[in-house]
């Protein structure tokens, strides 16, 4: 439920090769009824998989204890992912630290309620 400090989620993507459900725990950040997700994976200089299923596929479901949701995703543009940013470190730094060691800039993912 909780990883240094932060609130955790299940994120179910659908496979972009495979077309089966993946499920993933992610940190989150909340913005009135939208969730916010880190595509850092840990800083390597590639995608996690579920970023790269959800640009595919950008309906998601989103667990929460005691509730399933499904999701929009999109990722956010150079201007929200700019006023973004700082929140996101100061929620967790180690997502700075994650930024310095790769070369592609980390996405920064809102999911928002369908309908």
């Amino acid at each position: 439920r909780r990883l240094v400090g932060n609130d955790m989620m299940l994120l179910t993507t659908r496979g972009r090769l495979s077309g089966s459900d993946h499920t993933v725990p992610l940190l989150f950040l909340k913005d009135d009824d939208r969730l916010i997700v880190i595509a850092s994976y840990g800083g390597r200089n590639f995608y996690p998989d579920w970023y790269l299923n959800l640009v595919i596929n950008p309906e998601v479901l989103v667990e929460l204890p005691g509730s399933k949701t499904t999701m929009r995703a999109r990722t956010a543009d150079p201007y929200e992912r700019q006023l973004w940013w700082p929140n996101v470190v100061n929620a967790y730094d180690g997502y700075a630290r994650y930024q310095e060691r790769t070369q592609r800039e980390i996405p920064i993912v809102f999911l928002e309620p369908v309908g």
